[in-house]
């Protein structure tokens, strides 16, 4: 199982950590952290060593009532980052977490590689298109509405068959566009509750029958710290549990805070099924 990210054949029979940069002032957990130059090679170098394989960069904070922004604004804040990075780290591998189409394109013809779109071509119709033309790999999650009203629309009647259906009709368009690598996500805290949350992770075996790669994002997330009565800052130990069961239910990708701890769990998982 490969995926193809600009010329470099990355294979996820090994599930590979992706590290999260988010350049949003207003992040549930690491908002206003990355505010300089270094702080963000900093960073990214870090992630690099720590083992991550894929940097995922947002620019728009995805959490619950998140504020609005426009079209430019994001640009002007990612556009600039993926260009550093790119100049610094020659190899890097980057993901751009967005649903706006012209962002995607921007980013990738600066030299991002993956696509990272909460809304699977929900929030812009010209999105799944724009990959396609692009030629670079897209990762599409479940999530109903927008991250403003997201919350209010968690009614199901059976939650793991309609996830299920979403994608096999997603799957469906963006192949027939000319998507040619395609990973999926469940969509973790979006437009689910804290119950529903568990029950699609508990389930989440279910997503191998449609023959993709699966992405988990998981990590340090409001259905981890309110379970333990704590925060985001504390929900690391919580995370590197839930990231365990993921990989034993057949995860491929980590998208996680926290690099070094999501390698030690993919090398425990692999030294735990090396036959």
């Amino acid at each position: 199982m490969t995926i193809n990210c600009k010329g470099q054949l990355i294979d996820l029979t090994t599930p590979k950590v992706m590290g999260i940069l988010n350049v949003t002032p207003d992040s549930f957990y690491d908002g206003g952290k990355n505010d300089s130059e270094q702080l963000i090679i900093d960073k990214v170098q870090k992630m690099l060593n720590d083992g991550a394989i894929f940097i995922d960069i947002g620019a728009y904070s995805s959490k619950p009532n998140a504020a609005f922004v426009s079209e430019e604004e994001e640009l002007d804040r990612i556009l600039p980052i993926v260009k550093l990075l790119v100049n610094i780290f020659p190899k890097i591998i980057i993901s751009i977490d967005t649903f706006r189409s012209k962002v995607a394109k921007a980013t990738i013809e600066a030299g991002a590689s993956i696509i990272n779109d909460i809304s699977a071509g929900e929030l812009d119709e010209n999105m799944m298109q724009t990959v396609a033309n692009l030629r670079v790999p897209y990762i599409m999650m479940h999530m109903r509405g927008t991250p403003k009203t997201m919350q209010s629309l968690t009614d199901y009647q059976d939650i793991l068959k309609e996830i299920l259906f979403y994608f096999s009709e997603k799957v469906n368009k963006a192949r027939s566009l000319g998507i040619s690598d395609i990973i999926v996500d469940p969509g973790f805290g979006f437009a689910k509750t804290l119950e529903q949350n568990f029950e699609v992770l508990n389930k989440l075996e279910l997503f191998q029958m449609l023959d993709l790669p699966l992405l988990s994002g998981i990590s340090r997330k409001s259905m981890i710290y309110r379970t333990l009565e704590n925060g985001p800052s504390e929900a690391l130990n919580g995370t590197t549990v839930l990231n365990t069961i993921s990989l034993m239910k057949g995860v491929n990708i980590l998208r996680v805070h926290d690099v070094k701890e999501a390698v030690e769990c993919v090398a425990l998982y692999e030294r735990m099924i090396k036959r």
